[in-house]
Order: structure tokens, then C-alpha cells, then sequence
């Protein structure tokens, strides 16, 4: 199942819950809150493990950031960001350690790696039923 908008493109495959920005983009207020809409309605009320690339992602505003620091969290299990470099990477890594998540989130520069951690979590979460 795919689902998109003009910015943004989320499909499902083996279980896990991807998105791309299409081209390089500023996320504001108001396109932040239609992401998370269409990733709630691709998640059909289900909570799942999401691989989140942003790449493309070129700046958000400071109220997309504290939208997302307050719904980005919902319908989900575990996410993990796919970023395109080394500082970046360092950046997200070292903020995740010291903020609150309600979830684990980890940041990853390659896709493989980041899907690979997802599917740790998986097995962990479906050996502790």
C-alpha cells in the first residue's frame, strides 16, 4: 500500500512503515500536520515501526518542530531517521539521549542499518509475548 501527498510518500513493506520527502523540502506548521495525517492514515489505527528518511528534508520551522515533538510519536512503536551526513547523524544521536522520547528512535546515515534495527526490536518485542 503506497500513500502520498506533493511532499511526502509512505508505503508498507514487511511490516514496516517507510516515508521519503519527494524533493528537497521546508517543512512549516501546516504541511507537518498533513504528514502526520496521512502517516495516521496509512497506519489505519495500527501502531508500527517506522523508517523515516529525510534526506530531503531542508529545515522545519520552529512550530513543525514542537507539533512533531508533541503527535510525531503517535501510532508509532519504534522509529528510526535515515539522515545524509555524519554531523547530522552525530546531532540527532547525541539529542536523542537527553530529550524524553516516549519511544525508541534512533537516526542511521544508511537505510539497511536503520530497517535492520527496526527488525531487532521487532524480534526482541515478539520473543518477550
Amino acid at each position: 500500500m503506497n500513500l502520498e501527498n506533493e511532499h511526502i510518500r509512505f508505503w508498507i513493506e514487511d511490516g514496516i512503515l517507510f516515508s521519503e520527502y519527494k524533493q528537497p523540502f521546508n517543512m512549516t506548521l501546516e504541511n507537518s500536520k498533513d504528514i502526520y495525517m496521512l502517516r495516521e492514515t496509512i497506519s489505519n489505527g495500527n501502531p508500527q515501526y517506522f523508517c523515516y528518511d529525510i534526506c530531503n528534508l531542508k529545515s522545519m520551522t520552529k512550530e513543525a518542530r514542537d507539533y512533531g515533538e508533541k503527535y510525531g510519536q503517535n501510532l508509532l512503536i519504534a522509529s528510526s531517521i535515515v539522515v545524509n551526513s555524519h554531523l547530522t547523524l552525530f546531532l540527532y544521536n547525541t539529542f536523542l539521549k537527553i530529550k524524553k522520547v516516549k519511544i525508541p528512535v534512533k537516526a542511521f546515515k544508511d537505510k539497511k542499518d536503520a530497517v535492520e534495527w527496526l527488525n531487532e526490536l521487532r524480534k526482541q518485542k515478539q520473543s518477550n509475548v
